[in-house]
């Protein structure tokens, strides 16, 4: 049976992008530009969920009869934050950091009904355990893979499962940015189904 809505993702990520696209060919993507900052005392898993709930929002007025993904990601090593390091020395300093650790994901995904303004969060909470990585393996690995706009450093699609002992999560494609399982769960209570019905 053919979905009857169109879906929109609210995000202007390639990796989520493609992501969406292994389950559904047909959907808009845009670019909800908001202001992703911390508020003040605002947890990671607060932070996540708060930011997949905006960006879906932000696109309602614009896609006024859609189904609206957002989705942020949040990643914690112990109490610091990892963000898309954006240079090759920041990837370095961020792998260098990261040896031998775990860093913990908060993925929190949003689907928004635009029509009717009802919407439901989920969160993914996966953990990277990573090898005890030389500085050798780190350049190596950081001039192969060039993840300057991944956060935590490294692309667990691309070769950077390299630098992994082990992950714990109930979806891989969480790391990557779109808990997918979680995802056809809310679009199904939603009436929107990945297999035909």
């Amino acid at each position: 049976m053919k979905n009857s809505r169109k879906l929109v993702l609210a995000s202007s990520s390639p990796f989520r992008k493609e992501l969406l696209n292994k389950l559904f060919s047909d959907f808009d993507c845009a670019s909800p530009d908001i202001d992703e900052s911390a508020k003040e005392n605002e947890s990671p898993l607060d932070l996540s969920k708060r930011l997949a709930f905006e960006k879906a929002n932000a696109l309602a007025s614009t896609f006024q009869d859609h189904l609206i993904i957002g989705s942020d990601q949040v990643a914690m090593l112990g109490n610091k934050q990892l963000t898309k390091p954006g240079s090759h020395e920041n990837c370095v300093n961020q792998l260098t950091l990261s040896s031998g650790k775990h860093i913990t994901f908060y993925t929190s995904l949003c689907v928004l009904d635009s029509k009717s303004k009802h919407s439901t969060t989920e969160l993914d909470i996966c953990k990277v355990y990573m090898k005890n990585l030389t500085l050798e393996q780190i350049e190596d690995y950081v001039s192969r893979d060039k993840p300057y706009g991944c956060a935590a450093a490294f692309k667990s699609e691309g070769l950077g499962i390299a630098l992994f002992e082990k992950i714990e999560g109930d979806d891989p494609n969480a790391l990557v940015g779109l808990p997918l399982i979680k995802l056809i769960k809310l679009l199904d209570k939603m009436q929107f189904h990945a297999l035909a019905r």
